[in-house]
């Protein structure tokens, strides 16, 4: 790839619920600044639906469809989409590079969905050109926020030859 290659990239973070803790607030703001030196970032926030205390699963599909509403109308034209998921497949740091490299070629749009606590419809999933799943851990949904952009600017450095992923 040419060296000015990644900087053409647009990557947008669409991401159910908005943070609220400052520590995860500077967090993000940290990988923001630092990615800008590779490529252009959005975020943005699809409201968390409410359900009631101990939702039925009835209830809980139908703020997952209401949630992946708000996600598709956010999703840009013509980006390569992925769903951050827990049946996702596992990357190394050198393998998520690679492969964000490949998706990469097929346009400059890369566009990461996390849902809220209760996951991402069946239909978000299914648009997703990958599934990724950052461990079989359970992390609340504002921490993968965090590690996300973490991975998006390491899968940078890795492309651009830097040492940060060592």
């Amino acid at each position: 790839m040419p060296p000015d290659f990644y900087r053409m990239i647009d990557v947008t973070l669409i991401c159910v619920g908005r943070l609220k803790e400052q520590f995860y607030k500077d967090a993000c703001a940290e990988y923001i600044k630092r990615l800008g030196a590779f490529c252009r970032v959005t975020v943005t926030e699809a409201a968390e639906e409410r359900k009631r205390e101990n939702p039925s699963p009835a209830e809980v599909e139908a703020c997952l469809l209401k949630e992946a509403e708000a996600i598709k109308r956010a999703v840009p034209r013509g980006a390569a989409v992925v769903a951050l998921c827990v049946e996702g497949r596992e990357y190394s740091s050198p393998a998520l590079a690679g492969l964000l490299e490949e998706l990469s070629r097929g346009g400059p749009k890369l566009c990461f969905i996390i849902g809220g606590s209760d996951g991402l419809h069946q239909s978000v999933k299914d648009m997703a050109a990958l599934r990724l799943s950052m461990s079989p851990m359970t992390f609340p949904h504002h921490l993968a926020r965090v590690m996300v952009l973490e991975q998006i600017y390491r899968a940078f450095t890795i492309l651009n030859g830097g040492k940060y992923h060592k």
